[in-house]
């Protein structure tokens, strides 16, 4: 149950987050490492829109794919360390982004990272005990 609930919520927040990637582009393009365009051969602009509907994807699947849950969490974890980079990169240069607006916050965000990887793995495990009754109950029919 709280599993679940950690799902959706964190479904919630990289919807949230995707959206405002749209709605905010020129705000995220700040966080945007230079190097992250010669590496992608993207423009910021790009790698904006591109990691908000990679967020707003994960959002769906964390919520609509339950038989793909353990993979889309780690799907998600790994999509938290690749945009690690960028939050260090705005912390260093002092960017603001919308709701990152202080290096304080900057620097919480940084702490912030390893807790949502760990939340997409945790909150996407199968829970043992859910998997051994729908094992019993298989085996009785």
């Amino acid at each position: 149950m709280l599993r679940d609930a950690l799902r959706w919520t964190l479904a919630a927040l990289l919807a949230a987050a995707g959206v405002m990637h749209f709605a905010s582009t020129r705000g995220f393009r700040l966080v945007v490492p230079d190097w992250a365009t010669r590496v992608t051969r993207l423009d910021k602009d790009t790698i904006v829109v591109a990691s908000g509907v990679v967020e707003l994807a994960l959002a769906a699947a964390l919520v609509g794919l339950p038989k793909e849950r353990a993979r889309v969490g780690v799907a998600t974890a790994a999509f938290f360390v690749a945009v690690f980079p960028g939050n260090v990169h705005q912390w260093r240069t002092g960017r603001s982004a919308p709701g990152l607006d202080t290096d304080r916050r900057r620097f919480v965000r940084l702490l912030l990272q390893p807790v949502l990887v760990a939340w997409a793995v945790w909150s996407t495990r199968a829970d043992r005990n859910r998997t051994a009754r729908s094992r019993r109950r298989r085996g009785r029919r």
